[in-house]
């Protein structure tokens, strides 16, 4: 009987350690459910490299939130997700939440995947977060007083990683969320320039946008010492997904929650006030 109760109750929380997949796991916690952590540092651990840890993690649960690192685009993504999901249908996973990226092709084909499963599942397609700011690659560069990146003007509906944990304990929670594609958006266009000058005004420092080409942030990058796979992910995301493909806005939060997503120049206001960024040079 004790089985059973485990069985029905305990989500896994893939990146249960990163931006999204903390906050599901801390809003699931807070509604009385039993989560489990799933990373290389957890107990059981979980490792997308070692597909031998996958067992362990899967015994007793009953759903799962799917965040792959380092992002779906990444070659052998799609193999990683297929052996997953084969996993999860016969570890008795009933439902999945997937987070996925907007335009990505290669998303799209994790997807697919997803939904040609057995299981009951929900997809959150997202946008840039709000929190790479923040908690991500870019907070040095808040810190310093100056992005510099090769964005160009290409403007981008940032979308805050509460609103997506959000979708996603609505959809573990709440049967009619399943089938459904929520493809998450901030509710304002903004370029990098734009970017800037909200956190500007939400710091009360000068916080500059520098356009650089392509080739020398990579070069920088590469020297900088970042890892490979997060530099083949932002190498991809400049170069590829913000080429004007996703300017546009959609109606994903309000669809799943029944209320407008957070703005980015909220999100700047209350992370300014908790102290994240003052630690400026």
């Amino acid at each position: 009987m004790n089985f059973l109760r485990k069985q029905k109750d305990l989500t896994l929380i893939l990146g249960g350690t990163g931006k999204t997949g903390r906050r599901v796991a801390e809003r699931l916690a807070e509604m009385g459910k039993t989560v489990r952590i799933g990373s290389r540092s957890a107990a059981p651990s979980f490792d997308w490299n070692n597909e031998q840890s996958w067992d362990a993690a899967l015994e007793g649960v009953s759903a799962a939130y799917v965040s792959y690192t380092p992002d779906l685009a990444f070659p052998g993504a799609t193999d990683a997700i297929q052996a997953f999901i084969n996993k999860a249908e016969r570890a008795g996973v009933k439902r999945v939440v997937l987070l996925s990226g907007r335009g990505e092709e290669e998303a799209q084909a994790c997807e697919r995947i997803v939904q040609a499963s057995k299981l009951e599942w929900t997809i959150v397609r997202a946008s840039w977060f709000n929190q790479n700011f923040s908690e991500g690659a870019f907070i040095d560069m808040v810190l310093n007083g100056m992005i510099t990146l090769p964005a160009g003007q290409t403007p981008e509906p940032f979308v805050d990683v509460n609103d997506i944990a959000d979708v996603a304990v609505a959809a573990f929670t709440q049967d009619h969320h399943v089938g459904e594609i929520y493809e998450v958006t901030g509710p304002r266009l903004l370029t990098f320039a734009d970017v800037a000058a909200e956190l500007s005004k939400a710091t009360g420092r000068h916080i500059a946008y520098v356009d650089i080409p392509h080739e020398a942030f990579m070069t920088e990058l590469t020297n900088s010492g970042a890892p490979r796979d997060v530099a083949w992910m932002l190498d991809y995301l400049f170069s590829t997904v913000l080429d004007g493909r996703n300017a546009h806005l959609t109606d994903g939060v309000q669809r799943a929650l029944g209320r407008a997503p957070k703005d980015f120049a909220d999100y700047a206001f209350e992370t300014a006030q908790s102290g994240a960024w003052n630690n400026a040079a």
